[in-house]
């Protein structure tokens, strides 16, 4: 390693490094936002109404589809897009078992089989070979996810949706902005569900979330089943849920969102920055780099390494200690937790998300990090495996 990247990446001992930090970016927008809270204050509209309309507007214009439904969560966007489209018991859903457990628990609060595949090593998503094997006459639909804030391989997906007969609905809960051969993610199968947490690239002060679409017909069977299926007033011939989106979560995102471009260029910067700065201390056989693909706008919700041959909790601890945050995303796949069990799915039959269970390690990525800190992340990496070689 060259002299100057040793004095880059070299540890500031007195500098913490913190996950996230979402009071940085609140910050820079604070007085546009409680300006937002103020205007509802004052409306007395508090669940949908005109701020809900605006944000889903503007956010059928950036997915680039007809039609944008707001509603209570991105778990609630799950869960209502497969009532829209009527699973249900003796349905089968295939879904990837390395995710965030919404992806499967929509399913299995309908009464219908979640149907667990493997991913791709190198993304991450959802294997299209593992998918093509789990189809059977019962699958009802496919549900991917844009891990980490890069989709899925969709065009083979999409294939299988159509040659099927298969309902596409995606996962696109860490991926708002990300692209896939320059189509935007929720637009690319009949459904997007996307979520408003704030850990997300655009995030809420609270809950929200949001279902997108170009079909008319499921557009109106979203907004009739988030209001209790209620149409007209007190009048129901369906049984819906109550998910609507509050109108302060609405304004808080409206002020966002004019943000989302230039933050998503951040944390493509600084993904760019820890792949350089990993890729100039020498620490490949140590530490796998997370990849992008060439045809896919990625937008780092995560940068997620692997940590190979059973040293990640070590080396968390170690980076615990010298006040930097990570966090392992997800260090139990679906397929192995104790709610599922009644499916039988054996040890080791999706190799590759056991895998990456034991070795991924997700690093600070948002949008404000400093290069200083940076540095600093990867200088304690450098550290611990100069100091404890293998």
């Amino acid at each position: 390693m060259s002299t100057d990247l040793a004095r880059q990446t070299a540890p500031c001992a007195d500098l913490p490094v913190p996950l996230l930090d979402v009071s940085r970016s609140n910050e820079a927008i604070r007085e546009q936002i409680l300006d937002a809270v103020v205007r509802v204050i004052d409306s007395g509209r508090f669940v949908l109404g005109p701020d809900v309309d605006e944000l889903e507007k503007a956010v059928a214009a950036i997915c680039e589809v007809k039609h944008a439904v707001g509603c209570a969560s991105g778990s609630d966007a799950l869960l209502l897009a497969l009532m829209a489209i009527n699973v249900g018991a003796g349905d089968e859903v295939i879904v990837p078992s390395f995710t965030f457990f919404a992806t499967s628990s929509a399913v299995w609060r309908l009464g219908a089989r979640p149907v667990f595949v493997d991913i791709e090593p190198r993304t991450f998503n959802m294997d299209p070979q593992s998918v093509r094997s789990a189809i059977t006459p019962a699958t009802k639909a496919i549900i991917p996810v844009h891990l980490f804030g890069l989709c899925a391989e969709m065009s083979p997906l999409r294939k299988l949706s159509e040659q099927h007969g298969i309902h596409l609905v995606e996962d696109a809960a860490q991926a708002i902005g990300a692209k896939y051969d320059g189509q935007m993610a929720g637009n690319l199968g009949q459904v997007g569900c996307f979520s408003f947490y704030p850990t997300k690239n655009l995030g809420g002060f609270g809950d929200g979330g949001m279902l997108t679409t170009s079909s008319d017909a499921l557009a109106r069977r979203f907004r009739l089943l988030r209001g209790h299926g209620m149409h007209p007033r007190y009048t129901h011939d369906v049984v819906g849920i109550n998910s609507r989106l509050d109108s302060i979560q609405a304004a808080v995102l409206n002020v966002k969102l004019r943000q989302l471009g230039s933050w998503n260029a951040a944390r493509q910067r600084n993904a760019r920055r820890y792949t350089e700065l990993f890729e100039g201390v020498g620490l490949e056989k140590q530490v796998v780099l997370p990849q992008n693909e060439n045809h896919c706008e990625h937008v780092w919700n995560q940068y997620t390494i692997r940590i190979p041959a059973g040293r990640r909790e070590a080396l968390r601890d170690y980076l615990r200690e010298r006040n930097v945050g990570t966090e392992i995303y997800y260090p139990i796949p679906l397929h192995r937790q104790k709610c599922f069990q009644s499916l039988e799915i054996s040890t080791g039959s999706l190799p590759e998300t056991e895998r990456a269970a034991k070795e991924v390690l997700s690093l600070p990525i948002f949008p404000e990090l400093l290069e200083a800190e940076q540095q600093v992340v990867v200088g304690h990496i450098r550290q611990f495996f100069d100091t404890r070689p293998s």
